[in-house]
């Protein structure tokens, strides 16, 4: 097979040897050469824009997932010849030259008859994908197997693994493994992309996705018991806090380069960022379209999107300007509440290794960045007015003014006082908590990180922020609606999805760019994990 775009080759020997022990530190897990940063909208010009556009697939990031059957240039050649004749097909050549990726999971049968706990382990090998060898269109190779998402998502996503490793730590022995092959994974995407990218397509390598490698890290060394985890995998921390921090040295006050930010007092803080101003290719018609309309330079409006999709919560509210119209994105000039909290315990986790290691110098550096930020976050991100945690607009040196779960990442992280952790469990209670769970953000606009959704990354990033300043019963009250809610949809229907509507229990979750999916990784381990501490404690 072609192996066009970004060509990663993992040598065999180096994937055998990754199968019975990982290499130290900082040492090379593959052969890597030289790549350029093209999506498929600049592999296949012209021709990617013309299938996009004319719908021939309803789910724009199907083309983007298609496996080429012949070279670019090949199909390149084809489409300009073909394409000028009278009858020409513009579907039945993407059948001839393309393949069409095959949904995770997409034969398996649920019994409902089994417990929802049985039903999440048989699903576990469902969604695991095997190491690759060499690249298939758009997915990049990686050397250990990983469990992805589900549904549309057949790939390995960020920020969603450590939810779905929460639940494989409480699985059997062989399926924990599964923790480290994925650290391993996203240490050599760190090691040859420079970061760990959205997910592993070649489109995702422009941006990245909350930084939860550390506190992965954290999880795996926990689980092991072996705290030398922390010492292994310090190189690629370090090199995952530098792609976050790039350009921070020379930035002056009130200004900002990438993913980092100076407020005219000196404080250094970071927001969400893309390096591609230009269409997703995974939604490329839906961004075409919209910047067709939204009246704002087209490259402006696709920073903020893709910088959004960065953030993981694509999309919300949280990000637009008059709270309802994505034309109104403006997520590049927000400072937001969760980014920051889980750099700051990049930094402590840095720190503490550091200090492991005999490095006084750097263990003090890094000891105090974390200072620094806890102090900022508690002085940016903390409304005084509205007495929450939501994001800072930066450009306009104000709160951005909207609640949302986000704010709940001060307490899971430990930074908020005790005043403003009891301020933000009083608002949980009465704006946020409803029937099934918790609600994303007050507001209802179709979007699908608003109301009436609830998500389980931030059911649990609020239960463990509540339990951190002793909110037990709260937390226990979240926690079983959660829990009932993601079981009865199971009994239902025989699936665990993407995320729930937690308003009314008889109708599904909607809005956003596609369809419901289920499988669904971080639902399954954020669900197991619950059950598994729900039985602890009744023991």
């Amino acid at each position: 097979m072609f192996r066009p775009l970004i060509v990663i080759q993992i040598a065999l020997s180096a994937s055998l040897a990754l199968s019975s022990c990982r290499p130290a530190p900082g040492s090379p897990a593959a052969s890597v050469a030289p790549h350029p940063l093209a999506g498929p909208d600049e592999v296949y010009p012209g021709l990617y824009e013309a299938v996009q556009m004319a719908r021939i697939f309803p789910d724009s990031k199907t083309f983007a997932d298609c496996t080429p059957l012949q070279d670019p240039a090949t199909i390149l050649a084809a489409w300009q010849v073909q394409s000028a004749q009278p009858d020409f097909s513009l579907e039945a050549f993407v059948q001839q030259y393309f393949a069409r990726p095959v949904a995770p999971g997409a034969s398996f049968k649920a019994d409902t008859s089994r417990t929802v706990q049985a039903h999440i382990q048989a699903l576990w090998p469902v969604l695991t994908r095997q190491p690759d060898t060499r690249q298939t269109g758009t997915l990049l190779p990686l050397p250990q197997p990983y469990i992805v998402p589900g549904g549309r998502f057949g790939e390995v996503y960020y920020w969603d693994s450590y939810f779905t490793m929460l639940g494989l730590a409480v699985s059997d022995t062989s399926t924990r493994q599964m923790i480290g092959h994925m650290l391993d994974n996203f240490a050599f995407l760190i090691d040859t992309a420079g970061h760990i990218p959205n997910g592993n397509r070649v489109y995702y390598l422009s941006r990245s996705q909350p930084p939860f490698f550390a506190l992965m890290v954290q999880l795996w060394a926990h689980t092991r018991q072996d705290s030398a985890l922390l010492d292994r995998y310090y190189p690629q921390l370090q090199r995952e806090y530098a792609f976050w921090m790039d350009g921070a040295a020379s930035l002056a006050p009130g200004q900002a380069h990438r993913r980092v930010v100076r407020l005219p007092d000196g404080t250094l803080l970071n927001r969400y960022w893309d390096d591609h101003p230009t269409p997703r290719p995974e939604s490329y018609r839906e961004d075409v379209e919209l910047a067709r309309t939204s009246g704002r330079p087209p490259e402006a409006l696709y920073r903020d999107l893709r910088a959004a999709c960065e953030s993981g919560w694509d999309f919300s509210s949280r990000w637009l300007r008059d709270g309802h119209s994505l034309a109104t994105i403006r997520t590049t000039e927000l400072i937001p509440a969760d980014l920051n909290c889980l750099l700051y315990t990049l930094e402590m986790t840095l720190a503490t290794v550091a200090q492991r290691q005999q490095q006084p110098d750097a263990a003090a550096r890094y000891r105090q960045a974390a200072d620094s930020r806890r102090l900022a976050i508690r002085q940016y991100s903390w409304d005084s007015e509205a007495q929450a945690f939501t994001d800072y607009d930066w450009v306009k040196n104000q709160s951005a003014g909207v609640y949302s779960l986000a704010g709940m990442f001060p307490l899971a992280m430990g930074l908020a006082d005790s005043a403003q952790a009891a301020s933000m469990a009083d608002l949980i209670k009465r704006k946020f908590l409803k029937p099934g769970g918790l609600i994303s953000t007050l507001s209802h606009t179709r979007q699908q990180w608003d109301a009436p959704n609830g998500w389980a990354p931030l059911q649990w990033m609020t239960i463990q922020g509540l339990r951190q300043y002793g909110y037990h019963i709260l937390a226990d009250d979240i926690t079983t609606r959660w829990v009932r809610l993601n079981t009865q949809v199971y009994k239902r229907t025989g699936r665990l999805v993407e995320k729930y509507n937690v308003e009314d229990l008889s109708l599904t979750a909607g809005g956003g760019e596609y369809p419901l999916q289920d499988g669904f990784g971080w639902t399954n381990g954020v669900l197991l994990r619950l059950l598994y501490e729900k039985d602890k404690s009744h023991n």
